[in-house]
């Protein structure tokens, strides 16, 4: 619970500035001592609470090639204690998030435990800021460079990335299931998820789907509970929230921030939010308040007392209105208005964050959070929670593939959709080329045929592209807080899609071949299907690679159709194999597109073991003369091995996707697993 507001002294306006820090050193240290100091030792004590300290803490980052650099956070010192929330507040810009991205490097400790400072190396793994930036300065833990457990922090990101045709209690408790350990049972897990839901006050929504674009579902302030619920659902020590209010109105945020607060309160949990511009309801419900300007600190305090400190610095709030909007319109640059400093007149925005920075600086408040802090940093190393363990490689592997699965098939756009419009396309491709037969114009008939349904049907698998950056993005936010390890999600993600993929895939295949006639045979249809549903699972392992590297919607389209275009080119219909100009085509890219050995198989498929007529006199021409002249196929191998061939790609496309989210983890790790 935030302290009550201390009495505004009146502010002389004759007094010159070195008159008013003084002032400011009196009555802060006559009025708020008392409230602000600490027993460190008891705050230790057997709840093992988090104490988190930081100290002179720059952050730059550099400037393209010019080899200049730019700071974004500038000494910065200031601590959370274990029961309270402490709300980092500034207007846009002044490194409200990058501060808050820094200290969870907490959750990434363990690589750099021991180590006595932050150096440009470790700068680079710092997992949620970029790799271009430059941390410096002290982050300590209880007083020490130690690590937290897994399960002991967490990060709760401004965007709700939440699978939107979940329920509430299946988002939660499938997370449940893969945060929580192989030694609680299942109905331990639904427990826990069930009592966070209702910490949260979601209890009325539990059976509610989550809801996103074209499916109405839970309100902004609902969402943003679920995804505190499911990054609490470990009981972090240390929990840190970006923007929890973003997007919602004063009462939903006010109800937010008050479930939050309630965490702090009921469990000694210390909790770090960055926020922009709280109600005066919201405000009160802060125990301290970090307000920064261009990464430089205004007040680091109780949040009670800002008011305070910002009259006995020339610029009292007016009455009746919103202190946490007086003090970013006060500190905000970005408009560069005139201020009001009582009768010394107005002075500009600038000049008004350089007179409170100082103020600041040679107040008492600064002065004890600097004690706090060295304090801190003499104590003994204390150690904190026991390694937690994770679920099971094998229990990740399970949940989400049960996870995606029950995503895909209510999500009607992901195969639903698509499989209607197969459907569509295999009934006219079957209407044109019905009955095609065996005659000599068959021939170009089958092979054109045959090529529709390897590159243009299969091309339609880029249509489940934007579910692949909704699935991308969960995963990207799970993965930063150690969830899950990479591999599980590729498994989960792959295993979900065989279902739906074969029914994709048999059904439009069998409305084509039989309407089309073709090599009668259920061993020719089972293999016809086959390299439909291979070249369905190639094209959406190429789009999960495009996805994991081009995120965005409308460039990820273009890239993976325009890659597919290239692809269908040079797989030897459009311009026989022996016709192909070299380098580029030939070598490398007739060897690369899969469409050259699905097209092949489907040809050996159809035409191997069939006679049919020349078109000169009455001479019968064999199928593996057609194959070998006409479409210059190699017919060396069998059809297997073309089959072969694509399952091979299709496990080297996905390895190549693993390789590359490994990639991306490596730049940016997460919560060690």
């Amino acid at each position: 619970m935030a302290s009550l507001p201390l009495p505004v002294q009146p502010y002389d306006y004759e007094r010159s500035p070195a008159e008013t820090h003084s002032a400011v050193l009196e009555v802060e240290a006559t009025s708020t001592t008392d409230q602000r100091e600490v027993n460190i030792n008891s705050e230790w004590g057997e709840n093992g609470g988090v104490f988190l300290s930081w100290e002179d803490l720059w952050v730059t980052v550099a400037n393209g090639r010019s080899g200049s650099s730019r700071s974004i956070l500038q000494g910065l010192t200031g601590y959370a204690r274990s029961g309270e929330l402490l709300a980092i507040m500034g207007p846009s810009g002044c490194g409200k998030s990058t501060l808050l991205d820094a200290l969870a490097v907490v959750a990434l400790s363990h690589q750099f435990a021991g180590s006595s400072r932050f150096d440009e190396s470790m700068s680079k793994t710092l997992g949620r800021l970029d790799s271009n930036t430059r941390q410096t300065g002290d982050i300590l833990i209880n007083g020490q460079k130690q690590a937290l457990a897994y399960g002991t922090s967490a990060y709760v990101t401004q965007d709700d990335t939440l699978i939107t045709t979940l329920t509430v209690g299946e988002a939660v408790y499938y997370s449940a299931q893969l945060q929580l350990p192989n030694s609680m049972s299942k109905a331990e897990k639904k427990e826990r998820a069930e009592l966070t839901i209702r910490e949260m006050g979601l209890h009325d929504a539990m059976n509610t789907r989550i809801g996103g674009w074209g499916a109405k579902g839970l309100s902004g302030g609902q969402k943003r509970r679920v995804s505190i619920c499911i990054e609490v659902l470990t009981r972090p020590k240390l929990l840190f929230l970006d923007e929890p209010t973003s997007g919602l109105d004063s009462a939903a945020s006010y109800y937010v921030m008050s479930r939050i607060a309630r965490l702090d309160q009921r469990s000694g949990r210390t909790i770090i939010a960055s926020i922009h511009q709280p109600s005066s309801e919201v405000f009160g419900l802060f125990n301290n308040l970090c307000l920064l300007s261009s990464g430089r600190t205004v007040y680091f305090g109780p949040a009670s007392s800002a008011n305070q400190f910002f009259a006995l610095s020339g610029f009292p709030c007016p009455s009746l209105q919103n202190p946490s909007d007086h003090f970013l319109r006060t500190i905000n640059k970005d408009f560069d208005e005139d201020i009001e400093q009582g009768s010394v007149g107005k002075k500009s925005t600038e000049e008004v964050i350089d007179i409170l920075v100082k103020s600041y600086k040679s107040s008492s408040t600064c002065e004890e959070v600097n004690r706090q802090v060295a304090e801190i940093h003499k104590q003994e190393d204390r150690p904190l929670e026991k390694k937690r363990t994770h679920a099971s490689f094998l229990t990740q592997c399970h949940v989400l593939t049960r996870r995606s699965f029950v995503n895909m098939n209510r999500d009607l756009g992901y195969y639903w959709l698509r499989l209607a419009i197969y459907v569509a396309l295999t009934v006219g491709l079957g209407s044109i080329f019905f009955d095609v037969g065996s005659s000599y114009g068959s021939i170009q008939a089958k092979g054109s045929m045959l090529m529709f349904v390897v590159s243009f049907l299969t091309f339609m698998a880029i249509g489940g592209f934007p579910s692949f950056v909704e699935d991308m993005k969960v995963f990207e936010g799970e993965r930063l807080n150690g969830h899950y390890i990479s591999t599980a999600f590729v498994i989960g993600n792959t295993l979900s899609s065989v279902p739906y993929l074969f029914v994709t895939s048999l059904l439009p295949g069998a409305i084509a071949y039989y309407l089309a006639g073709l090599h009668k045979g259920f061993e020719h249809f089972a293999y016809f299907a086959s390299v439909i549903f291979v070249c369905m699972m190639l094209v959406e392992s190429l789009m999960m690679i495009v996805a994991s590297i081009v995120p965005n919607f409308l460039m990820g389209i273009i890239t993976g159709a325009g890659i597919q275009g290239l692809m269908i080119l040079g797989g030897g219909f459009f311009r026989l194999p022996n016709d192909l100009p070299e380098p580029f085509w030939k070598y490398p890219m007739y060897y690369i597109a899969f469409h050259k050995y699905a097209l092949q198989g489907l040809l050996k498929n159809e035409f191997q073991g069939q006679m049919y007529p020349s078109n000169v006199g009455r001479h019968k021409m064999s199928g593996e003369y057609i194959l070998r002249e006409m479409w210059q196929v190699e017919m060396g191998y069998s059809k297997w091995i073309n089959l072969a061939i694509l399952f091979g790609m299709v496990v080297l496309y996905r390895v190549m996707f693993l390789a590359i989210i490994k990639g991306v983890e490596k730049a940016k790790p997460a919560v060690s697993l």
